[in-house]
């Protein structure tokens, strides 16, 4: 057995990905009867279909063979192409682990923060947001490190914006001073937070130095590595502020997000550092979209996001061009598909 395979043994590690079929007529009126004249962040970007969920399959068996299971959630619908009947991959339906009180829902912060209560999943697990793809081969250790989650703690200063993102991270950050000090980071885990390889974000944490409180840290977006004793952690210090986020049907700016959970972690130092070519977010809608499509080609960064921002007229251009370039890298069917 190589030592890839031993330590996926060891150390078991699922992934998760959530995955809203936004085309589902279902979905939308269903989503339409609770929708909130004043709905905080409902925009169509959220939700449109990029038509390469194929390729994220794709990615996960060539370069990540290893992963123990893969966690698909869902409300309900479910990709035709998909093969169910995969033994690593477990079909899990919101109503299979979200509390009933908080069903419907139609906001990412309550699916996230409830995945600890997924059934049969493992200690240690990678979240995937369906635009956060690999990139290139991969192995355990590039997720969790001496059982320590690989990230990049990096003290960073937030930045309003005009949705309720920035309001959101705000939440997250507030409730982190209330349990933690940043002295202490500083004075225990100065190796995590001052690692050569950061990058030039490295020097965001050097900015911040004068301010006594944590000012924020730095959001990559991309899989993040989580392990459930953590998010049980947090419930049981911090349940009503997450039970509050929950009851909301979508999201709002009172809302605290799944990110509570990693800044939680980077605040007690609990992380293995990683250079900053570990991965890299592109913005969809930039003059980053010919970079994007070359990194796929030449599997530049081991994970990348596309985020989508794209508000332009040529949405299927754009789109036509992003999964040719996966289908260049990744042609064949997988064993995930039918």
């Amino acid at each position: 057995m190589g030592k890839e395979a031993r330590v996926a043994v060891e150390c078991p590690i699922d992934f998760i990905m959530i995955w809203v079929d936004g085309n589902d007529p279902e979905w939308q009126k269903e989503k339409r009867k609770y929708q909130p004249g004043d709905a905080a962040d409902d925009r169509e970007i959220r939700y449109r279909d990029w038509d390469n969920l194929q390729y994220w399959f794709r990615a996960v068996e060539k370069f990540a063979p290893w992963v123990n299971r893969i966690h698909f959630v869902t409300c309900g619908h479910l990709p035709k192409w998909l093969n169910l009947e995969h033994p690593k991959l477990n079909i899990v339906k919101h109503s299979d682990f979200i509390p009933d009180e908080y069903l419907p829902t139609f906001n990412s912060h309550t699916i996230e923060l409830n995945l600890h209560r997924i059934k049969g999943l493992s200690e240690h697990f990678v979240y995937f947001n369906d635009d956060t793809f690999l990139n290139a081969k991969v192995k355990p250790e590039d997720f969790f490190n001496g059982g320590k989650p690989v990230d990049r703690l990096i003290i960073s200063a937030l930045c309003p914006s005009e949705d309720a993102t920035s309001t959101i991270i705000y939440n997250n950050v507030r409730i982190i001073n209330k349990h933690f000090s940043k002295k202490e980071l500083l004075k225990k885990h100065w190796r995590q937070l001052f690692y050569p390889f950061y990058g030039l974000d490295g020097l965001k944490t050097y900015l911040t130095l004068p301010f006594n409180v944590f000012t924020g840290f730095q959001n990559d977006h991309l899989p993040n590595a989580y392990t459930k004793s953590l998010f049980e952690e947090v419930w049981n210090c911090e349940s009503e502020i997450l039970k509050d986020t929950c009851k909301d049907k979508f999201r709002s700016e009172q809302n605290v997000s799944q990110y509570i959970m990693r800044y939680w972690n980077l605040a007690k130092g609990n992380v293995s550092p990683c250079s900053y070519r570990h991965g890299k977010i592109f913005i969809i809608d930039s003059d980053e979209n010919d970079e994007l499509l070359h990194a796929i080609s030449k599997e530049k960064y081991k994970m990348i996001c596309f985020n989508d921002s794209y508000k332009g007229n040529h949405f299927e251009v754009v789109k036509q061009n992003l999964n040719e370039a996966l289908d260049k890298v990744l042609p064949k069917k997988c064993c995930y598909e039918k």
